[in-house]
Order: C-alpha cells, then sequence, then structure tokens
C-alpha cells in the first residue's frame, strides 16, 4: 500500500506556496558561479541541465523536503518489492521486475521471444509459400502500439532484415494503407491484447485475417503468419492461433508500461534480440539510480518535483516535450499516455476529490519542425510553458552539416526561452526610427523555464534508460499527488457506451441518449441513406 497523504497538509506545502509568491529571475539564478554544480547531472551517456528552471536553491530543498513528507521512499521500495500499490485493481505494480530479469517467468518468456526472433531474422521463420517474413504488422492499441512503436522507430539504425508496421485505430484507413503495400506471403502479424477482446484490436485483427486469406493465404497457413501476445489462450486459439505461438504477460504488468514485456515482440523482431537486451539493460540502470540515489540528486524525483512546482504553485499546467532528433518523433505521444493516462485523475487514495491540480498537459514535436509551428506562442505567448529539449551528440547518419545546424537549434532555443531580447537589443537591430509597435512585436522577455538533456548517442541502451526516467518521473508525480497512477478508469465510459449506439447504428435506430446525441445520430443515418 501506498502512503495516503494530503500533500496540502503538509509544512512544505504551505511554505511552497508562500514561495510562489515571489518574483524569480532566472537568469539572475544561472549567472551564480554555483548553479551549474547543483542543477547538472550527468548519468551514464547522459547530461542533464536543470539549471535554466524556475526554481531557487531554497525552493528546490523545500521541495525534496515534500517529497519527504510525503514518504516518498517507502513507496518506491513498495513499487520495486512489487506490492500491490495499484489498489482499484488489486494488482502489483512490478514492470520494473522485466528489466531486472529476476522472476522465472519473465526469463522464460524472454528466452520464447530470443528463439523466435533468432529464426525470423535468419529466415528459418518462413510463410505460406515458403519465403522468409520480411514485415512484421504489430496490431494493438494504447500501450500494445504506441511504446512498440516509437521504440522501434527511435531505433531505426539497428533494423535488421525486418520491416515493422503498426495498426492501431479502428478507423479502417490506416489499415487499408498499411497493408496496400504488403505482400501476405511475407507477412507477419502480432496480435497484441492481453485480453483478446479490445474492440479496435480484434476488429483489426479479423480485418487483417480476411485480407490474408482473401490474397492467397488459407485458414490453414494462418500459424505461420500470425501470433499472439495475450493472456487469454481460448480466444487466442479460437481466433486460429496456435499455442505455441501465443507469447503471455502478467497482470502486473500495466499496458503503458509494457514494452518491456513479450508486448515488446515487434521491437525485438525489428532490432533484434540482443538490441532489445540493451534497451532492458539501460532501463534498468535507471531503475537502480532511482531506487538507490538519494532524493536531492534523483534524477527523475528532481524532474518531478519540478513539474510539481510548475503545475501547483506557479500556475504552468502544460509541458512540451521537444526532441531535435526525427527518430525521437513518437516519443511526445507515447509520454502522452505514460503521463497523462497515469496520472489525468481527481480522486486521491482515500477516495475524495483533490482540491489540486494533477497530471499536467503533456504535448511536443521533434525540432526544428516545432519551431516553425508554436514556438511562437512558447516564446510570445501568454501562457508559460515549461519546455524538455533532447538532444543527441553523435548521430546516426554521416550528415554533420545537418546535424550541427540541428544541435546548434537545441542550444539556441533554450537560450533564448532564458535570454529573451530587451527592447534596446530590438532598437540596436531596428533602428531609432522604427515604430513602436514593430519594436514591441520584436521584444521576448524571457525567463521562460526549461530542461535540456544531452545524450552521447541514441543507443537501445541510452533510449531505454531514457524512457525509465520519464516513467519514474510519473510516478514521483503520482505519490506526491496522492492518487492512484496505474489504473485508468478515465477510459472506460465512452467505450461502456459506444456498445449499445454501435447496436443502434446497425440497427439504423435512434437511441434514448441527450438530445444532442440523438440529433447528431438521427443526422449522421439520414447521411448513409
Amino acid at each position: 500500500m501506498l502512503p495516503k497523504i494530503d500533500p496540502t497538509t503538509t509544512k512544505s506545502w504551505a511554505k511552497l506556496s508562500e514561495y510562489a509568491n515571489q518574483k524569480i529571475s532566472i537568469k539572475e539564478l544561472v549567472d551564480n558561479p554555483s548553479r551549474l554544480d547543483k542543477f547538472t547531472f550527468t548519468f551514464n551517456d547522459f547530461y542533464f541541465d536543470f539549471s535554466k528552471n524556475e526554481v531557487s536553491e531554497s525552493t528546490m530543498s523545500e521541495l525534496i523536503t515534500l517529497a519527504r513528507e510525503c514518504n516518498l521512499t517507502d513507496a518506491i521500495q513498495a513499487m520495486f518489492d512489487g506490492k500491490k500499490i495499484n489498489e482499484t485493481e488489486g494488482r502489483s505494480v512490478h514492470h520494473v521486475a522485466l528489466r531486472e530479469k529476476s522472476k522465472p517467468e519473465v526469463v522464460k518468456e524472454l528466452e520464447k521471444v530470443r528463439l523466435f526472433t533468432q529464426k525470423l531474422h535468419n529466415g528459418e521463420w518462413k510463410g505460406f509459400s515458403d519465403k522468409p517474413i520480411t514485415d512484421v504488422v504489430n496490431i494493438g492499441i494504447g500501450g500494445s502500439d504506441l511504446g512498440p512503436k516509437m521504440v522501434s522507430y527511435a531505433l531505426r539504425p539497428y533494423w535488421k532484415r525486418i520491416t515493422p508496421h503498426f495498426i492501431s485505430n479502428v478507423d479502417a484507413a490506416q489499415m487499408v494503407e498499411t497493408l496496400e503495400n504488403l505482400n501476405p506471403e511475407t507477412t507477419l502479424f502480432i496480435i497484441a491484447s492481453k485480453t483478446f477482446t479490445t474492440q479496435e484490436t480484434i476488429t483489426n485483427a479479423l480485418s487483417a485475417k480476411s485480407w490474408f486469406i482473401e490474397n492467397g493465404g488459407s485458414s490453414d497457413s494462418i500459424s505461420k503468419h500470425f501470433v499472439a501476445v495475450s493472456t487469454n489462450e481460448s480466444a487466442v486459439n479460437e481466433f486460429g492461433i496456435d499455442s505455441q505461438n501465443m507469447f503471455e504477460f502478467w497482470d502486473w504488468v500495466g499496458g503503458r508500461y509494457s514494452l518491456w514485456s513479450v508486448i515488446g515482440l515487434s521491437i525485438a523482431c525489428t532490432v533484434g534480440y540482443d538490441h532489445f537486451e540493451e534497451l532492458l539493460k539501460g532501463a534498468h540502470e535507471m531503475d537502480l539510480h532511482f531506487k538507490n540515489t538519494e532524493l536531492d540528486e534523483n534524477l527523475p524525483v528532481i524532474s518531478a518535483l519540478l513539474g510539481i512546482w510548475y503545475n501547483n504553485f506557479r500556475g504552468y499546467d502544460s509541458m512540451a516535450i521537444l526532441p531535435y532528433d526525427h527518430r525521437l518523433r513518437y516519443l511526445p505521444s507515447y509520454l502522452q499516455q505514460v503521463d497523462m493516462e497515469s496520472n489525468g485523475k481527481y480522486i486521491n487514495r482515500s477516495g475524495k476529490k483533490v482540491i489540486y491540480q494533477t497530471g499536467p498537459i503533456i504535448w511536443g514535436e521533434p525540432g526544428t519542425n516545432g519551431q516553425h509551428a508554436f514556438y511562437q506562442l512558447i516564446h510570445q505567448g501568454t501562457k508559460i510553458i515549461p519546455c524538455e529539449f533532447i538532444g543527441i551528440a553523435k548521430p546516426a547518419h554521416a550528415h554533420t552539416d545537418h546535424h550541427e545546424k540541428l544541435l546548434a537549434n537545441f542550444f539556441a532555443q533554450a537560450e533564448a526561452l532564458l535570454t529573451g531580447k530587451s527592447k534596446d537589443q530590438v532598437i540596436d537591430e531596428v533602428g531609432k526610427d522604427a515604430s513602436d509597435i514593430l519594436v514591441n512585436s520584436k521584444i521576448f522577455e524571457g525567463n521562460r523555464p526549461s530542461t535540456s538533456i544531452l545524450i552521447k548517442e541514441l543507443t537501445p541502451k541510452n533510449l531505454g534508460s531514457l524512457i525509465a526516467y520519464y516513467e519514474h518521473r510519473v510516478f514521483v508525480q503520482g505519490v506526491i499527488w496522492n492518487i492512484f497512477s496505474f489504473d485508468q478508469w478515465g477510459v472506460e465510459l465512452g467505450k461502456q457506451l459506444s456498445k449499445p449506439i454501435l447496436k443502434e447504428i446497425k440497427e439504423g435506430k435512434e437511441g434514448n441518449h441527450d438530445s444532442s446525441t440523438n440529433t447528431i445520430m438521427k443526422t449522421y443515418l439520414d447521411m448513409r441513406k
């Protein structure tokens, strides 16, 4: 069980509320020679720079006290011990065990993944026409899609002879676009669903099966082209997939924390099992740092506390994730689920409604694309949006000029948010005769917070560490906000309501809904005619 402490009742919360009213100059903080010693950290191939954040040493110290008052250390230990901290579902939360590989059942399934991917890459696993598999299509949704897709594309330079594809949306347009250029003779489908009943996934799986049979396959050859990642053996068998081709995981693995399990089969198929193991190793090293490092030097803890400072005390309820590497283009959408599905809660661990903000709004886009889209708002908008920049020192390509320009922007954007541009600087630039409208429009106030993470190379191991860093940050914030981070009841209601509506649509009938829903459904039925 996690401690059930209302953070607003702590002494540190009251003190932080006092600090929140103070005007803070980040530039003055950064000009202090000791700032970098206290707000920058190295971890293996990582350099974390928290110095450009809107937080003083005294405020950071009080945030650490808040973490201690909320018994964060005990909560961390409870998770690593596999306690049932997912109380509303009565489950343990033990995805860290997937990286540690201490459980026999984990070792067994990973060995199964190793042998399977070995056959795939050696060309031993052949399709119905005796051709080796060239393409793997992962059919899943949520954690069964976002994590594997993000990691697979982030590790593009490590791809072996298999090309990955991902289908998640029940909108058939995604499936049609994905399958239109694939050859059923050389395509393998991974159906990833814990229960094997998820509406979107099973609908897409059945359509994929129909496509396969209509294009030269047969019911007898499904076992060569379909495998399952699930816990529901009977449903898998009913679909036509052999039990030997089913990979199992457990209820202590949450969906959005599952890429480390056999849900990551598509990753292993794409980059090879050896690189998948490196991914696990990198995450495990961040796990050990998180578990064993004092709070004031603990990277996920520091990051989480900065987020709490902004969200709860400074009124900054949004965070931009800005990776300056095209390979990390799916990282913001992946982190949206990890963070917003985990901490988008208003009921605390005592079953009462909270009186403070919880999960932030997470969004972002790779640099430099975002600079030509929404950076205007970040630099000169009325909202303050803390930014997290991620840069890679060594690219996986030989285009040095491109990469130097990319990294120049990575450094410059964080500096621009910090320093801004004064009125005098603008006048020097445009001349004394320029209009007030032009001058004022070109002023940048600066003093906008950011964190920069510089990574030597985007290897599987480093990517594993980066993902685990974010997972643990979300966990810390959930503990301090006194909410359950590992359930997701908020996704259920819409799915429940869609079932009777689907029945009404198929029957061409109007249902008994609110007037707005009734009217738009009637309009849809009329349009369909």
